[in-house]
């Protein structure tokens, strides 16, 4: 299935996009796209009954937000550095484990919405990523296998990043990632039984419409079971929760001087196969 929230910011109410592309109204049915559902076996049996039987009603898409699909985020987890092509357009060592930082819930976004430069950033930089929406809470996951059945669906995210705000003004990297509008979402949670090999999926971003990141999760350094195997050792992962598994090569970082980051008035398109599409003017903030 394919679900999403649209509405007015802090309005969104919860839909799904059909089989054939219609827009169906979920509201009739649940509260809201959210952990709580994830987690509820028979609700989500529910919707995809009536989605199967035609019996939820269409709602017009015409001039309609899409929101971020996934409400009251629990933790956005991040996966730092875990593309082989990323590391060699940086030039930086293979992580021996995974490199995690956070992002804050607040940060996450529609994905057309504006997305906002910050007052005095001169390196504002894109990163296409798949993002992992779990479904059950994880404990110490012993197996790949295990940590798959954890997950609830994926969706596409842009983990936007203030490159000299996470690099070159100390501390840890979080003050160049949690900026606000630093991580839009969607436009659906897909669920995971629409993607059978998350090892398999092609990632783009243009800027401008100039094509900037053509990447595969098969160049993922730590695959998304690893990553959610792994994760769950060092903290419990509840529905809800999202995971940012990392971006592959074509960032504004890694390119030649002077390098290319982003302005106002710029537009970044993102799509995922399977996943869909985003498309944000960036402004000042």
């Amino acid at each position: 299935m394919k679900l999403l929230r649209v509405g007015t910011v802090g309005a969104e109410r919860p839909a799904l996009l059909d089989e054939s592309g219609v827009l169906r109204d979920l509201s009739g049915l649940v509260n809201d796209i959210d952990g709580e559902l994830l987690a509820d076996g028979s609700a989500l049996a529910r919707v995809r009954e009536a989605a199967e039987t035609g019996t939820l009603p269409a709602l017009d898409a015409e001039g309609l937000r899409i929101g971020p699909p996934l409400g009251r985020i629990g933790k956005v987890v991040c996966i730092g550095l875990n593309y082989h092509d990323h590391a060699r357009e940086t030039g930086a060592a293979i992580p021996a484990e995974p490199i995690i930082f956070f992002k804050a819930a607040d940060t996450v976004v529609g994905p057309d919405d504006t997305v906002l430069v910050p007052r005095k950033s001169e390196k504002t930089d894109w990163e296409v990523e798949l993002a992992v929406v779990i479904g059950r809470t994880a404990r110490y996951v012993d197996t790949a296998e295990e940590a798959l059945a954890h997950v609830a669906g994926y969706a596409v995210a842009n983990d936007v990043s203030e490159r000299e705000f996470q690099i070159e003004r100390g501390g840890t990297w979080d003050k160049g990632k949690n900026c606000e509008t630093f991580n839009p979402l969607g436009p659906w949670l897909v669920t995971a039984d629409e993607v059978p090999d998350p090892q398999a999926l092609s990632l783009k971003l243009w800027v401008n419409g100039e094509l900037k990141q053509d990447g595969t999760t098969a160049e993922q350094i730590f695959p998304v079971a690893e990553v959610v195997r792994y994760v769950s050792q060092f903290m419990t992962l509840y529905p809800g929760d999202v995971i940012n598994t990392g971006t592959p090569a074509g960032v504004a970082m890694g390119a030649a001087e002077p390098k290319p980051y982003l302005r106002s008035g710029d537009v970044v398109e993102l799509e995922i196969a399977g996943l869909g599409r985003q498309r944000q003017e960036f402004a000042d903030a």
